[in-house]
């Protein structure tokens, strides 16, 4: 099922200060809205988490992207139709019209070099290698220490994973599993936190693609 393009009642605008010159107004999204389209703005998130996904024609879902504080999103940004952004949690973004886009290249070129890291984890193989790496990529974006290892502070699916990485839910759910026996993640509630020393973190996924 597609998701509505209208957002709901729940949403409302405020003006408030942001890292452009000025103020810019902002906007309130819920968990689970949909950012509506708009051509000619993009988003600075202020506050939470987006995915940027499309479909196929068989309405499988494809996670283009995921988002969060000081990244600038839209769909000025994108050529692939449907084109989508889904809120992952409450979030808090301002409107940057066209007229202020030169003012922050870094977020422009940040969002360039995340959508290609993206990329290339989806294309490594074995897709146990796969999802290390991209639970490495959550938790360098999302994540904070906590006592017992590195928190991704966001709640993700195994559906939501296995959308981003081309496979199948039970596929994610049984990788999940292993990675737990051998004690290099933990469940916490609803979010993972990764075990290894932080300077371990990437050497790992090395490791396990031998």
């Amino acid at each position: 099922m597609m998701y509505s393009t209208t957002p709901t009642s729940n949403s409302s605008t405020l003006s408030n200060n942001s890292a452009f010159d000025g103020q810019l107004p902002q906007q309130i999204f819920s968990r689970r809205e949909v950012i509506p389209h708009q051509n000619d703005v993009l988003w600075r998130i202020e506050q939470g988490a987006v995915r940027t996904l499309t479909w196929g024609e068989d309405g499988t879902f494809i996670t283009l992207g995921y988002w969060g504080l000081g990244d600038l999103i839209g769909y000025p940004l994108s050529k692939v139709k449907p084109y989508q952004i889904e809120c992952l949690t409450g979030v808090e973004v301002s409107i940057v019209p066209p007229h202020l886009w030169h003012q922050d290249t870094n977020a422009l070129l940040s969002h360039i070099q995340q959508a290609e890291d993206l990329l290339s984890i989806v294309h490594r193989k074995p897709t146990s290698l796969r999802l290390w790496q991209f639970l490495v990529w959550l938790s360098e974006k999302f994540g904070r220490d906590v006592e017992k290892g590195k928190l991704i502070d966001l709640n993700v699916t195994h559906q939501d994973i296995a959308e981003v990485l081309n496979t199948t839910r039970v596929t994610v759910t049984r990788l999940l599993h292993q990675l737990e026996e051998e004690g290099t993640v933990l469940r916490h509630k609803r979010r993972i936190i990764l075990r290894l020393p932080n300077q371990l973190i990437k050497n790992y996924g090395s490791a396990i693609s031998n």
